[in-house]
């Protein structure tokens, strides 16, 4: 069984380097990435059932979080939380969404490893987390988020959750690459399929899948992010279609405005990390989706709204960040920006040696937790290195 014909229509145009871009690309990368594949050869699963909130409406195999930005009301301390926009309250639970990370980590630095040497212990190790995460009914997580981002004494769960999932793009990427390698058993790619499938008929047709499409800032970004990713895997060409028409008639005429910034992003307590996020995501939404036929780097609105304006519009301030004009973010400004995913898809595909030599000082291993969070697709290997 092959991934369907699009998708190698897709891989042509948008990962095959040239031994020189190969050997660019992994020269920040590869003593790193190999060093903490090493590593992650002996790392055991851990899954959602690994860890429960007795605020959890859900059962052992629902995913739960918890609003970032929610906290206990002083005047009311035990009532419903209230709003703290940009400030995240470190007493929410977070195990599940942390353990997600963790997945996204451990399979694309292996799949990593795997691309650079063809060592078959790497892909080997991807396996038993995507078996206990997908397919063992002890362990996996239900294909759903009907409990994330939940806010104590409002709500259950909130379609804004399942921005959560955004760290299971570079396990469905991995998985296109190991299957396309020909070392996905075909088990794992039968039952990993299927369960990216059912999250993606979820996320699709219930209400709170279609409030986050229909979100106009960074959260309706990246449920299309998602979405396009997972349809990829899971052969699902008409949702391919429909993120390729939302970015063309919704995120560039309605998100961005004429100089290239996303008002939307700018009017947030962190403008800055924000404006970051939502470049990458649509960078990423370039990368997966664009084809020889329709690529989206190059495309434009009729009134002239397009990739290279917004990176031209934030490239600038990545390069210089004293430089940026805005409020500065109420928390993590210093942490900004890092290696981002933008920069390097970008320099693919415009041939910008500037886009190049930004990216390569920057931190291509961040630590900090929020920034880990703010950075799904961390892994350029997977996508690039061919």
């Amino acid at each position: 069984m092959k991934i369907f014909s699009f998708l190698g229509a897709a891989a042509l145009l948008l990962a095959a380097c040239t031994p020189s871009d190969n050997d660019k690309l992994t020269a920040p990368l590869r003593t790193a990435v190999l060093q903490q594949a090493e590593a992650d050869l002996t790392a055991e699963p851990v899954t959602v059932t690994a860890a429960t909130c007795e605020r959890s409406a859900g059962t052992l195999h629902d995913f739960y979080s918890e609003g970032d930005y929610w906290w206990p009301n002083p005047e009311d301390p035990d009532g419903p939380y209230i709003r703290r926009d940009g400030e995240t309250n470190p007493d929410n639970f977070v195990a599940h969404r942390h353990a997600m990370i963790r997945l996204s980590q451990i399979v694309g630095n292996l799949t990593s490893a795997y691309l650079l040497t063809g060592d078959q212990r790497y892909a080997e190790a991807v396996l038993s987390h995507i078996r206990a995460w997908m397919m063992d009914p002890e362990t996996r997580m239900n294909p759903n988020l009907l409990y994330a981002q939940a806010i104590k004494g409002i709500t259950p769960g909130r379609g804004i959750g399942i921005i959560d999932t955004i760290h299971l793009i570079e396990v469905s990427q991995s998985l296109i690459r190991l299957h396309e390698a020909g070392v996905l058993p075909q088990d794992v790619y039968e039952g990993s399929r299927q369960w990216f499938a059912e999250y993606l008929d979820w996320i699709s047709t219930h209400p709170n899948g279609l409030d986050e499409m229909k979100a106009t800032n960074n959260h309706g970004t990246c449920w299309a992010l998602q979405a396009a990713s997972f349809a990829q895997y899971a052969g699902r060409t008409d949702i391919v279609e429909l993120c390729k028409d939302r970015f063309k008639t919704i995120f560039l005429p309605k998100q961005m405005a004429e100089d290239g910034s996303f008002p939307r992003e700018l009017g947030r307590t962190k403008p800055y990390g924000y404006s970051l996020f939502n470049l990458d995501a649509m960078a990423g939404l370039c990368q997966i989706l664009s084809t020889p036929e329709d690529d989206l780097w190059d495309y434009t609105t009729p009134d002239g709204k397009n990739m290279r304006k917004a990176i031209d519009f934030l490239l600038p301030y990545i390069q210089d960040k004293t430089t940026w004009p805005y409020a500065h973010d109420v928390m993590y400004w210093d942490e900004w920006p890092v290696a981002h995913p933008t920069l390097v898809f970008a320099w693919k595909h415009y041939r910008d040696e500037t886009l190049y030599q930004t990216w390569l000082p920057l931190d291509h291993f961040p630590t900090n937790e929020e920034v880990i969070r703010n950075l799904p697709l961390r892994n350029p290997i997977i996508w690039l290195y061919r």
